[in-house]
């Protein structure tokens, strides 16, 4: 049972930058994608970017150009670098996991249902 947990929301004005960080607990880190999701308020939860086990990336067209997403496999942790962020960038972040073996596991695109495990969240607020 992989355990993730987010870290590095806050309150930032439009504009602004964060650093998300996603510290994952199982030390064969490199074997897995890794996806960033985001709940605003009021709306379904969407994917965000996620990072193939070769480091590859995809991103919403929401935030293209605006964030980066990485890996630090030897500190089994993924960062999610957030710059120009707006109001509408406002909710709950969460990290996920798919399930290592799946046909989908390396490359499991923006979907939620493709992804397992879970992190609690961490709150990204963006208003002045």
């Amino acid at each position: 049972q992989l355990h993730l947990v987010e870290s590095g929301g806050g309150l930032v004005q439009p504009g602004g930058s964060l650093t998300l960080s996603c510290t994952v607990s199982e030390f064969n880190l490199e074997r897995y994608a890794i996806g960033w999701f985001r709940r605003a308020p009021g709306k379904a939860r969407e994917g965000v970017s996620y990072i193939s086990p070769d480091s590859s990336a995809v991103y919403a067209d929401s935030v293209k150009g605006r964030f980066t997403i990485s890996r630090d496999n030897a500190k089994n942790i993924i960062y999610l670098q957030m710059n120009s962020l707006k109001p509408e960038d406002t909710g709950v972040y969460f990290c996920a996991v798919p399930r290592f073996g799946t046909s989908y596991y390396r490359t499991p695109g923006l979907a939620d249902y493709k992804y397992d495990y879970w992190g609690q969240g961490t709150q990204v607020t963006v208003s002045s």
